[in-house]
């Protein structure tokens, strides 16, 4: 593992920062090649006074958003930085961090998204609906025509590699914060990453489970590509976590095996819940909970039973 010390440096302004480690990128992307050749369009700069876009990626947790990108800097044979956004973000975490060194003096530390801007990287900033207004804000000069951030911290302005690239992935769901209007406009376009079809989503789980049993991967499959067909939102990743599970639960006592069956289904309930046994019941939940295509209820369902001689259309029916 290299030390502080060992990190490359450069000097802007008198500041020397030492720069983060690329991330080592490994794995693929299986299938879906029409949103990789979106993301890899975003990156593309047609003219001098043209400039590469930073997308959204949206979609379901667990369903590769980060993988994408990943695949994408490989395309491009670029060095990738990931940073991961949450709710304490600071604006000095996401740029320059100040921190003491052993000499007792001040060093500066590049974050992942300032290294992959100063030398020509791609960086994903990942789960940026996690992030708060004032970090988000610190960002706004690099998301658009101006490409640079100021670091309050270490008194520097960075301009940003003509290379640079960045991307954004966001999941579909409760975010600690709400992302301002005035960002969502400098990341576009959004990319929506979708569920796998079959046989895509047997190959992911083939490739990071090669010694998983064919029994056990159908099974997970086919719970998967029924979820999707009811708009639950089960991932890839959910069905990694499951099989890894199950499979650790058959080895564990060879002398007396659990039955596969039974060892997935433990699985699936222990990974994913008790209600992912019956998926019919969840989207059944799911709809009535969002609403669905139940008839507004009225004043009067809220107190009264409609049995009740006091609701207001038992009325009309003594009239009748």
């Amino acid at each position: 593992m290299s030390s502080s010390s060992s990190l490359p440096s450069v000097e802007i302004d008198g500041v020397r920062l030492k720069l983060s480690q690329p991330h080592e990128a490994v794995g693929e992307w299986i299938g879906q090649r029409e949103i990789l050749h979106q993301l890899l369009a975003c990156w593309i700069v047609v003219d001098d006074q043209d400039l590469p876009l930073t997308p959204r990626l949206v979609g379901t947790p667990g369903i590769g958003k980060t993988a994408l990108g990943m695949a994408a800097a490989r395309e491009r044979r670029q060095p990738l930085f990931i940073y991961q956004c949450t709710s304490d973000t600071r604006p000095e975490d996401l740029l320059v961090t100040p921190v003491l060194a052993e000499s007792g003096k001040i060093a500066y530390h590049a974050s992942p998204l300032v290294t992959a801007l100063l030398t020509g990287g791609v960086c994903i900033l990942d789960e940026g609906n996690r992030m708060n207004e004032k970090s988000w804000a610190s960002l706004a000069p690099l998301l658009d025509h101006r490409r640079y951030v100021e670091s309050i911290v270490a008194g520097i302005t960075m301009s940003a590699h003509r290379d640079f690239r960045c991307c954004v992935t966001m999941n579909q769901d409760e975010s600690t914060y709400e992302v301002p209007d005035y960002i969502l406009s400098r990341l576009q376009p959004t990319l929506q990453v979708g569920f796998p079809n079959r046989q895509d989503e047997l190959s992911i789980l083939q490739y990071h489970l090669p010694f998983a049993e064919a029994e056990m991967l159908a099974l997970t499959v086919e719970f998967l590509q029924q979820a999707h067909e009811l708009k639950l939102d089960f991932s890839p990743r959910d069905g990694i976590n499951l099989l890894r599970y199950a499979i650790k639960r058959l080895a564990q006592n060879p002398a007396h095996p659990l039955a596969r069956d039974d060892a997935w289904l433990e699985a699936l309930e222990r990974c994913l819940g008790p209600e992912a046994l019956d998926l019919e019941a969840l989207a059944d939940r799911k709809r009535r909970t969002l609403g669905g295509d139940s008839v507004p209820l009225g004043l009067g369902d809220f107190f009264f039973d409609p049995d009740d001689e006091l609701h207001p259309d038992r009325d009309e029916e003594d009239d009748e």
